[in-house]
């Protein structure tokens, strides 16, 4: 976000001054962030998708009485000796649909300051990789919005992570212009988000124009939200590269920026809100299993 003298280090802002180093950087740090993100989803309840109803499954429900008229093979011989009735053996209802992850790629996700123990995007690697680790052991189907094909294998997480650090960078900021998903289908956008609120709107309608259902995390660095920075200061903009910004007195900006912050933030809640959607903010000096486990009740919700 900013190099600066005096309160902030230029060491301490990290952010990848070409394409190519962001994505050589995310990477050779993918096996750790792999690790990472399996360590996460081990924290989470398994299963989001056991809807206790009755269907075709391989998970035992409850028994019932047998119902005249019912084929005989349906019956359960061993619990019907226990006692003077008929039992037929039901499954668990499942329904594996599809959950789509997109992990925002571009410039502005290389920022590190030194108030966070990581970049913003292995942050948003790790919860989108730890969120499909989840889903799949949970019998759903997950793929990454514009890079790979739907996939229910136990090693989801392996082949998103190498579909990942193969993708390179993205400079929009935004979701690939897709299909729209479909209506039991979701999508969960992980990024900044720091594209203008019209782009960010149009994206998401796209996407919500089937009724698809969808959830959007906001990742930010503790100094995106503080703006700790006095004196003169000097900001940089990672997505445009040789545009800066110098400020005297960089503590006057103060209250003007947390405003426009502010402001971003209520319109990607009413865009979320206008589509049926989530909104969830997460700062990289948090735990990743803080905002995994809020999507995980939040799928575990609109599946009931």
């Amino acid at each position: 976000m900013a190099v600066r003298t005096g309160l902030v280090d230029p060491s301490e802002t990290r952010v990848a001054p070409r394409h190519e180093e962001a994505a050589l950087r995310l990477a050779g740090s993918l096996p750790r962030l792999v690790v990472a993100a399996r360590r996460a989803s081990a924290t989470v309840v398994h299963g989001l998708h056991g809807r206790r109803r009755s269907g075709t499954g391989e998970n035992f429900w409850q028994f019932r009485r047998f119902s005249a008229g019912e084929p005989v093979g349906r019956i359960d011989w061993r619990r019907s000796a226990r006692d003077d009735h008929l039992y037929v053996r039901e499954q668990e209802w499942e329904a594996a649909h599809t959950v789509w992850i997109w992990i925002d790629r571009s410039r502005s996700m290389a920022f590190r300051s030194s108030l966070s123990p990581v970049p913003k995007i292995e942050r948003a690697a790790v919860l989108g990789l730890a969120l499909a680790d989840v889903l799949v052991r949970g019998g759903e189907r997950v793929g990454l919005l514009g890079l790979t094909r739907p996939t229910a294998s136990r090693n989801a997480v392996e082949t998103l992570a190498q579909s990942l650090g193969g993708a390179g960078s993205d400079d929009s900021g935004l979701p690939p212009a897709a299909t729209p998903i479909a209506r039991l289908s979701e999508a969960i956008l992980i990024g900044d988000l720091l594209a203008p609120e019209a782009e960010i709107a149009a994206s998401v309608g796209n996407l919500a124009a089937r009724g698809g259902r969808g959830h959007m995390v906001m990742i930010v660095d503790p100094v995106e939200e503080t703006f700790p920075f006095t004196g003169r200061t000097e900001f940089h903009d990672p997505d445009a590269s040789g545009v800066r910004l110098v400020a005297g007195r960089a503590e006057e900006w103060r209250q003007g920026y947390a405003e426009r912050l502010a402001r971003h933030r209520a319109a990607l809640a009413e865009i979320a809100r206008r589509h049926g959607w989530s909104f969830t903010i997460h700062r990289t000096d948090r735990p990743a299993t803080e905002p995994l486990l809020a999507l995980h009740g939040r799928l575990a919700e609109a599946a009931a």
